[in-house]
């Protein structure tokens, strides 16, 4: 079963960036494409990002698009996500998915890693 464990979450400043990562274990980890998601207190969880795994074709949320990056690496089983000039309204937790069909939803949630953003 496969098990995902996002980290790298912390509290920073508005203009300040940082990286999520999300490490990949288990058997059968053979992903058609990983996303993130994040929730913030009270609001529904949103999409961020999504990678294909093979090809690394990549998609943004309209909220976080130009300001975050989503990346993988194959060989670590690893996913990130930067974060560059962060704002208040990131402040939230995040999730990594994986799916393994294009057409499937994103599951396997980890735990989720904090994100706030404060001065």
């Amino acid at each position: 079963q496969v098990q995902l464990a996002e980290s790298g979450g912390r509290w920073v400043q508005p203009g300040d960036s940082l990286r999520l990562s999300c490490a990949a274990s288990g058997r059968g980890f053979h992903p058609s494409g990983m996303a993130w998601f994040r929730q913030a207190p009270g609001k529904e969880r949103e999409f961020v990002a999504r990678i294909t795994w093979i090809d690394g074709v990549s998609n943004y949320g309209k909220s976080v698009v130009g300001r975050v990056t989503v990346s993988r690496d194959r060989d670590r089983n690893m996913l990130y996500l930067d974060i560059w000039k962060a704002q208040p309204d990131d402040t939230a937790v995040y999730y990594c998915g994986q799916r393994t069909t294009v057409t499937s939803p994103f599951g396997s949630w980890g735990q989720g890693t904090q994100v706030t953003v404060a001065s």
